[in-house]
């Protein structure tokens, strides 16, 4: 029979998945600590918070598979106590009940009071944009709004979030400097789709008035879009892009496909030619932008020549930041009335002949920056390099600058320039302002 451990409470919280769970997490531990709990991240700690992710195959494995870690853990007496909670967990709680019933309690996405209450704290209302941030300290994410009220075919994200909710402007602007002044200078804006933000709550879509009033917020000197929607994109984002410096000219558009059957059976409401246009338009509008986006190869009666279209696009639009998915079959979604008929081989290998050429595209375009001088943020310092970024690249997922440490100095968490002096594929090396020590 397994002794429980004679450590003082530690509760060490795991995070899977996205951004927008980093964000959960983060405001679960600010709660945490303000009720006096000893909270870690990813730490050593006897009682465990796992933060799963149900999104697609990988990752609902990833999450099962690290519950089962710790459930192990508890057996054996390592840790006392397991609790469950994120996407997974409320797509998935009555399985998941069932299968492991080790778990000492599940918790759904907006079940935070609850969990609070099982790890012994009190829900405070009054920590408005309280967190106990993971990310580096110059960094944070900003989630202004939960949910998504889109009707894609493939995504179970409705299913696990609810529709869309925007946060007030007021209460996102108080967030953000609570984080400037705690040392943050770089807000990356999330949420399911940030094109619909305001509709519920303004009657319009409101992007660039919430956009004009973070601008405004003393120490954030970076503002970074991620996750919007290309249907009904406000235009007048452009605009205001185009002449505040503090927006970077970045935006992250997941398109998932090109041709125009496959759209239509995702429910995506848009076309080659509309979405084409569209890119047209951010570059018009804003030279130099860099644009992210993500596609699925694989969808259910994705043809040869669906795919020759997609990658021909591909080769035609030379996107700066691109990432590539195996579709991913998901219960209850409106495509999993659709026959799975594209062999997982065949999704592996759209997806790396995708990528394949994402990464031709993508050394010629990083070739084309060496010589040139960029302002560059300095994340971290990692082995025998500083870690550093342009405003035109996100953290975890776009090139890095790399600068020799044992040349140079750079301060992490500060902005400094730097010239490239050589690229590959996906990475940038710098040298910052000839300052050799």
């Amino acid at each position: 029979m397994r002794t429980k451990s004679t450590k003082k409470n530690k509760i060490n919280v795991i995070t899977l998945g996205c951004s927008k769970n980093v964000y959960d997490s983060e405001v679960l531990m600010g709660q945490l600590k303000a009720s006096g709990k000893d909270v870690v991240h990813e730490q050593e700690g006897n009682i465990i918070v796992i933060n799963t992710c149900g999104f697609i195959d990988n990752a609902k494995e990833e999450s099962v598979n690290t519950i089962l870690e710790y459930v192990d853990k508890k057996e054996q007496g390592i840790v006392d106590k397991v609790f469950v909670t994120g996407c997974l967990s409320e797509r998935y709680k009555p399985d998941l009940e069932k299968e492991i019933p080790n778990v000492d309690s599940y918790f759904g996405t907006s079940d935070l009071p609850l969990l609070l209450k099982a790890l012994g704290a009190d829900y405070k209302h009054e920590l408005l944009g309280e967190r106990l941030t993971t990310t580096p300290k110059n960094y944070a994410y900003l989630k202004i709004a939960e949910g998504c009220d889109r009707p894609c075919s493939f995504c179970a994200i409705p299913l696990m979030r609810g529709k869309h909710v925007s946060q007030p402007i007021e209460k996102l602007v108080n967030e953000a400097e609570k984080l400037a002044k705690n040392g943050v200078k770089e807000l990356i804006l999330i949420a399911q789709d940030l094109t619909y933000y305001g509709l519920d709550l303004y009657k319009k879509r409101n992007l660039a008035e919430l956009l004009e009033n973070l601008a405004k917020v003393e120490g954030i000197e970076w503002i970074r879009l991620h996750y919007a929607f290309p249907t009904g994109f406000p235009m007048d984002v452009l605009e205001l892009m185009k002449r505040e410096p503090k927006i970077c000219n970045y935006i992250d558009i997941p398109l998932q496909h090109i041709s125009d059957s496959i759209l239509k059976s995702m429910r995506r409401g848009t076309t080659q030619e509309k979405t084409t246009s569209l890119l047209k338009e951010f570059r018009k509008a804003v030279p130099g932008i860099t644009i992210r986006t993500t596609l699925i190869v694989g969808y259910p009666g994705e043809t040869e020549e669906d795919f020759q279209i997609l990658k021909d696009w591909v080769q035609e639009m030379r996107f700066e930041r691109l990432g590539c998915f195996a579709y991913s079959h998901e219960e209850n979604t409106h495509a999993y009335l659709l026959e799975d008929n594209v062999p997982a081989e065949v999704k592996q290998q759209r997806a790396a002949e995708i990528m394949e050429i994402q990464s031709q595209i993508s050394w010629d375009l990083n070739q084309e920056k060496i010589g040139k001088t960029f302002k560059c943020i300095i994340d971290r310092k990692e082995g025998i390099h500083f870690v550093g970024r342009t405003e035109f690249d996100s953290p975890d997922v776009d090139n890095e600058v790399l600068i020799d440490a044992s040349k140079f100095y750079v301060k992490v968490g500060d902005f400094t320039t730097v010239k490239i002096i050589d690229a590959t594929e996906f990475d940038l090396y710098g040298e910052p302002n000839n300052k050799l020590i």
